[in-house]
């Protein structure tokens, strides 16, 4: 397979760009913090009681740990395995310990898994590139490709599993499926969620085979050297040593059983030390989300899908404006999702197909039987990113069946529709944590003051968040849920001034917020300004 023609080199240097870009241009997240702290060896930093600076943060998160700690850290303090945070500590000591540098670990495992797509859509009869940028314009797959978090990981090792294990199955080989199920399990020792594909990629590899397959005449489409195959017209799935119009199947029926049980030996297993992790873990997140209800559950994960494919162009308008972009952007996802089902015996080879299918389907279905058995919603934006490759390589077979002109006109509207959002993502507030915005509002309005944070749920996300885009020199006071007004006064000391950060991006840090305004309602102290979730105040009496 000749992947290094100059279309698809283009692509993916354009991806890696955009990548680059968006890791930059983001704002610090809550949960990356932890992967900073987790891989310098203080997974729950102990705030002091009195005034610190923000640069102390940065200092904390610049250490470095072993293995084993990283390991006794997360199963007491989180709900992940370990071989992302295994992988960004040894990064992170090569590449330096900024967030930056962390982010971009992910950024490389992502265009390596554009990689994979394109790989995939070459064994699938896919066109190439035209995957490759439908995959890269998708919101959610660069979302989760720019954060310094598990996902893009996963994300990788889960690509390279279904790209060796459509290998295997050509070549009808055992060790090769071995190796696809020893990638599987590796991506769910990044993260959970990626079992969902894995055990879908699974699944298809013990399906029944059909071996009296007869391809009929190809004829050139649209998609950087793709196929179209129009009125019902399928190429065979394997290579035709004999002659153009005989199908030659190397996968012999009495094989299949075997290839779908080295495959499972491989994903087996990562299975022990996954359970280690989980059974220490599994009750560290209660109460994280919402109880499991249908129609709140359908409507989210409608949303967040769509989000995903075609990004957050309703976020960046109001009140009619923002509903008429919701309902265009779900409409378009539906005639996308109509045109696959119509041209679903058209779209890739029958195998493959199947595959992508499956592998779209998966992490949807899978989030939804999660929230039915622990009674719960687990569905955000970037747990459904493991679907977008898979879409990808399904919206690319479908309209490589639409004749060349079609083709390419609606392959460029849906990617001018994805630009627009992923210029979004890196420019537009609405689409970002705050913790940069409201460091800059604090530092506008501090002064010789002393910005006030919320503790939150661990004390990691909010206050880390909020010091790392805020300049070294700002003094800090974390504040718990528990504080009472008058002890807040009594720990700021003789600042003159004292500037809110309400940030209230979890339960403890909300509960927080109203002491923090009353603490200052006091005759000593008077409003002296606000910006974006910041409020300030300044001393008027001479002593309280």
């Amino acid at each position: 397979m000749k992947l290094c023609r100059r279309p698809l080199l283009f692509a993916l240097i354009a991806a890696a760009l955009v990548l680059m870009s968006a890791a930059w241009m983001r704002g610090a997240e809550y949960d990356e913090q932890y992967t900073l702290f987790l891989t310098a060896g203080v997974a729950r930093p102990d705030w002091p009681v009195g005034v610190f600076t923000a640069g102390e943060v940065r200092r904390l998160q610049a250490g470095h740990t072993s293995f084993a700690a990283i390991a006794r850290d997360l199963r007491a303090t989180d709900v992940h395995p370990p071989l992302y945070f295994w992988t960004v500590a040894e990064w992170r000591t090569v590449f330096g310990d900024s967030l930056f540098a962390a982010r971009m670990a992910s950024v490389l495992f992502n265009v390596a898994a554009l990689c994979m797509v394109a790989v995939i859509a070459r064994l699938a009869g896919v066109p190439a590139v035209m995957a490759v940028l439908l995959t890269a314009g998708c919101y959610g797959f660069v979302y989760t490709g720019v954060i310094a978090r598990g996902f893009a990981l996963a994300q990788l090792l889960t690509l390279s599993g279904v790209a060796v294990l459509l290998c295997a199955e050509r070549r009808a080989s055992g060790r090769i499926a071995l190796v696809a199920g020893t990638l599987l399990g590796a991506a769910t020792f990044s993260n959970y969620l990626a079992a969902f594909v894995g055990c879908a990629a699974l699944l298809w590899s013990a399906r029944p085979r059909n071996n009296n397959i007869v391809p009929l005449p190809l004829r050139e489409g649209v998609g950087g050297g793709g196929r179209s195959f129009r009125g019902g017209v399928h190429p065979s799935p394997y290579p035709l040593p004999q002659g153009e119009g005989e199908d030659h199947v190397s996968t012999p029926a009495w094989l299949c059983p075997r290839l779908a049980m080295a495959a499972g030996l491989g994903f087996a297993v990562w299975l022990p030390g996954e359970l280690w992790f989980f059974l220490a873990q599994r009750q560290s997140r209660v109460g994280q989300f919402a109880p499991f209800d249908a129609a709140s559950g359908a409507v989210q994960l409608a949303r967040y899908f769509t989000a995903n494919v075609l990004g957050g162009l309703p976020l960046y308008v109001s009140g009619l404006a923002s509903q008429f972009a919701a309902s265009a952007l779900a409409l378009l996802l539906v005639a996308l999702t109509g045109l696959t089902i119509w041209q679903w015996r058209a779209i890739a080879t029958p195998g493959p197909r199947l595959l992508l299918a499956m592998g779209a389907a998966a992490t949807p279905l899978g989030l939804l039987l999660l929230g039915i058995v622990f009674n719960s919603i687990p569905i955000e934006l970037r747990y459904l990113a493991f679907a977008t490759p898979f879409i990808g390589l399904l919206l690319a077979g479908a309209l490589a069946t639409l004749p060349q002109r079609a083709g390419y006109t609606l392959c460029t509207f849906v990617l001018a529709i994805q630009i627009s959002s992923l210029v979004g993502m890196m420019t537009r507030q609405e689409t970002m944590q705050p913790a940069r915005a409201t460091a800059v509002a604090a530092v506008a309005l501090a002064g010789d003051g002393v910005a006030l944070v919320p503790h939150g749920n661990d004390g990691v996300g909010i206050v880390s968040a909020f010091a790392i885009e805020a300049p070294p020199t700002l003094p800090l006071l974390v504040v718990g849920k528990n504080a009472s007004p008058a002890e807040i006064r009594a720990r700021v000391g003789r600042f003159p001034r004292v500037v809110l950060a309400l940030l209230g991006q979890d339960a403890d840090s909300r509960a927080t917020l109203p002491v923090m305004r009353e603490a200052f309602t006091d005759p000593c102290w008077r409003a002296a300004g606000e910006g974006f979730n910041v409020l300030a105040f300044d001393r008027i009496c001479r002593e309280e």
